[in-house]
């Protein structure tokens, strides 16, 4: 990777401009020498950007660190540590203090149950709820709704409830996806939101830091408490040329995955820069900042550009457009450059490492199977089917989702069905379409689109995330273990997520590939190049599709009855939780850790391959249990494989004795057993999800080692209090077996020092042979801190 080229720090006339003009540089304080007043939001933005650039002189910053930084409770720890603050990225702990959380259902219930726990009578800073994750996709829209509504009655009690209590906004069932819902209403150039899900940088594509977290750094934000971040460093995609027809903002990030692959993001935020930027529409954008998920990625960034102008007016928010162009024009600071916060990089910023994409030279891309960056371009697609023998037939095409589903996307699919229709054609494969929002599905059914897709034969599902994250009921009779292949326009893959069985072969593309592939009921068909057979025996090709960046009119709002609810908090509302549930469980603290190093821990499982948050903590069915800490830790890495025996959720106990992994664990849990697991690289890739960390710790588990961590699942353990190691050499995996007894040596002292200090594991084998496993570790002051109390919440419900 390239190094830092950082400028020198005097930043003499910078200052001079500052002192010059007398700014007040405390937030909150709204009284300027001249110029207009700025709104709060970008007032206290722009504060502490003055801080920011105080700080660090002349230095050139990305559009990245100007938000990042300019979010920082205290601006001057910039200088810790870092050379006087030339060397801050991968190396700075950033105590960050978000504008807003964002949590879906899913999540949202383990978060408020920590939240409660913090006896608390409202959130420090906004936060809204989305209840998109429980809805069953399977018929259609009105009936799975229907249906999601009874089965969930429960949850959304729960959470309605709860928001009403905290007065955080509540977006019911059927409103949207939440990554669509934030970016129509909340996201704003240069504010920085948290997320419980690993997709929130969605936003990104709208000039907004935005995170994906675990529920227990919500609750953190939620309470007012800085949020801790390791400085990422910035990898820069210069982009460059124009699109051609085929070609979409999706083939941008489905191409990036297969350069960097699952990890190559890791410790990075993605800023996109360059002329291409400007040829791109805000929802395009937003596409490729939601898929830097897949690829390991801290967040992802886009520059403001008019289409984000263009949104903005689109989605009833003009006074955004109208404040953001002010604050890149604030005349407070004076006429140096570095005193306008302007959205995008400085001239002469530099990158950790810059990858160009020449817009102009790239083709539709197939992602898959089971994998996000197994990447193959669309002209070699066939012959690789071919090659590996992956079904030629497609069972199913999916679009839309939280990834695909604005109003450009389904417009451009619109053109292909009306030429499809002309021509008498229908799809081959079932084909369904899932809107990111209310707002999206009443725009495009005022606008005719949403009949194109019915009369094609298309199902239109709910507002909700459906199949995308595992809740798809099949009606093809596909079942559990028949070999198919389906095409989506999702953002992940991986093996049984969409429905369950761990055959289905899932091939992520843009909305058109996916459609044309419906059509034709094959894997191997190539709209630019081939063609369909007409009913009268005539060769139809598709026309290149087009379609509209945003509708000529502002989107519709769509119906009342899947509107926010907003309202300040009311103290007297009780939340609903019934003592019976099966749903619903109050959260019991962890055990703090011991005042010594751990001994006596046995290795319960090695895992092999691919370790992801769904092998960890399945969703589809299981994610009705996810307010219920002891009913969903009954899916524990139920579907990782044994590394001694390639079976599927398969343990041995000491004795020989045969169980599955949870089971296992619960009776190791039982006899007062603590236990650990050893895994491969970027164990706990995927989603956001807490559970994924919560679960192993309720049954026992203190220690994960494995080669290398996703970056959110490892801050995940740590605030469930448990210690994530990595070998500090890869090949000491392949020493250690389950079964194996495990002590710790270094590590209480590590804790007590602020994670200072090296960590060894003294591995001792059934035959009693003895080794030392050196390993490395990244837990901060803060983090060291959450283990010794047992959890990041056992410390913030006492306020500490």
């Amino acid at each position: 990777m390239r190094p830092i080229e950082l400028a020198t720090r005097s930043g003499r006339g910078l200052t001079r401009a500052f002192n010059a003009h007398q700014i007040c540089r405390l937030a909150g304080t709204r009284h300027y020498s001249n110029g207009p007043v700025l709104p709060p939001k970008y007032e206290t933005l722009y504060n502490k950007y003055s801080e920011v650039r105080r700080v660090l002189g002349a230095q050139r910053l990305t559009l990245a660190e100007k938000i990042l930084y300019s979010h920082l409770d205290n601006v001057e720890s910039l200088l810790t540590d870092t050379a006087g603050g030339r060397n801050i990225r991968g190396k700075a702990n950033l105590k960050l203090k978000p504008d807003r959380v964002n949590m879906q259902d899913a999540s949202a219930q383990m978060a408020l149950l920590q939240f409660m726990s913090c006896n608390l009578p409202q959130t420090a800073i906004p936060a809204s709820i989305h209840c998109d994750h429980l809805i069953v996709g399977e018929r259609g829209a009105e009936d799975d709704l229907t249906a999601g509504i009874k089965t969930n009655h429960e949850v959304f009690d729960f959470l309605e409830s709860a928001a009403k209590k905290y007065g955080i906004d509540f977006w019911p069932p059927g409103a949207g996806i939440i990554h669509q819902t934030v970016l129509e209403n909340y996201a704003v150039p240069g504010l920085m939101m948290l997320g419980t899900d690993s997709h929130s940088p969605n936003a990104g594509g709208l000039c907004t830091i935005t995170i994906g977290v675990g529920g227990a750094d919500a609750v953190e934000a939620l309470v007012g408490a800085p949020w801790e971040l390791k400085a990422p460093k910035i990898l820069g995609v210069r982009l460059t040329g124009k699109l051609n027809d085929w070609v979409s903002p999706k083939d941008v990030i489905l191409h990036l995955a297969g350069l960097l692959t699952v990890r190559g993001g890791t410790g990075y935020i993605v800023e996109y820069f360059g002329p291409g930027v400007d040829t791109l529409s805000l929802t395009g954008m937003a596409t490729a900042c939601n898929m830097g998920a897949e690829i390991g990625a801290t967040t992802s960034i886009f520059p403001y550009t008019d289409a984000s102008s263009r949104y903005l007016k689109a989605t009833r928010r003009e006074q955004a457009a109208t404040d953001a162009q002010l604050l890149q024009n604030f005349p407070g600071a004076g006429s140096a450059e570095d005193a306008f916060f302007k959205f995008k990089a400085d001239e002469g910023a530099q990158y950790d490492q810059v990858i160009e994409i020449n817009l102009s030279e790239l083709e539709p891309h197939v992602n898959g199977p089971f994998t996000p960056d197994l990447s193959t371009p669309l002209s070699k697609f066939k012959e690789t089917v071919k090659e590996e023998q992956w079904p030629d037939k497609l069972s199913a095409g999916l679009i839309g989702s939280c990834t695909n589903s604005s109003y450009e996307d389904m417009t451009r699919v619109e053109s292909m069905l009306k030429a499809a229709a002309d021509a008498g054609l229908k799809p081959a494969a079932d084909f369904y379409i899932t809107p990111g929002s209310e707002q999206i599905r009443a725009t495009l059914e005022r606008d005719g689109t949403l009949e194109t897709f019915t009369e094609a034969g298309g199902i239109v599902l709910s507002n909700a995330c459906g199949p995308c994250i595992g809740q798809w009921k099949r009606q093809d009779g596909v079942e559990k273990g028949t070999l198919n292949a389906i095409f989506t326009s999702y953002n992940r893959n991986f093996r049984g997520r969409n429905d369950g069985n761990p055959d289905t072969m899932n091939f992520l593309a843009s909305p058109e590939i996916v459609t044309a592939m419906a059509f034709a009921g094959s894997t191997t068909f190539n709209p630019i190049t081939d063609s369909l057979t007409t009913p009268d025996g005539k060769e139809f090709r598709f026309p290149a599709p087009h379609g509209l960046e945003g509708p000529q009119t502002p989107f519709e709002e769509g119906k009342d009855s899947l509107k926010v609810l907003s309202q300040p908090p009311n103290p007297n509302v009780e939340v609903a939780i019934s003592p019976s549930s099966e749903r619903l469980a109050l959260l019991e603290p962890f055990d703090a850790f011991p005042s010594s190093d751990l001994s006596g821990l046995r290795v319960l499982v090695k895992i092999t391959g691919k370790c992801t948050t769904d092998t960890i903590s399945a969703a589809g069915p299981w994610l009705k249990y996810k307010g219920h800490l002891p009913n969903i830790s009954a899916n524990t890495l139920n579907t990782a494989v044994n590394a001694a025996t390639g079976e599927v959720n398969v343990a041995y106990d000491l004795d020989g004795s045969k169980h599955t992994i949870p089971d296992l664990a619960r009776k190791w849990k039982e006899e007062g057993r603590p236990w650990l697991v050893v895994a491969e690289h970027n164990y706990g890739e995927g989603s956001a999800r807490e559970h994924a960390a919560l679960q192993p710790r309720y049954l026992g588990a203190r220690i994960i080692v494995c080669k290398s961590f996703a970056r959110i699942h490892e801050t995940n353990l740590k605030k469930q209090g448990m210690v994530p190691l990595t070998f500090a050499e890869e090949k000491d995996y392949d020493r250690i077996d389950a079964g194996d007894e495990v002590s710790t040596i270094g590590l209480y002292e590590m804790l007590q020092n602020g994670g200072q200090g090296e960590v060894s594991l003294r591995v001792t084998k059934k035959t009693g042979e003895e080794f030392l496993v050196p390993t490395k570790h990244a837990v901060t002051k803060d983090q060291a801190g959450f283990i010794l109390a047992g959890s990041a919440l056992n410390l913030l419900s006492k306020g500490v």
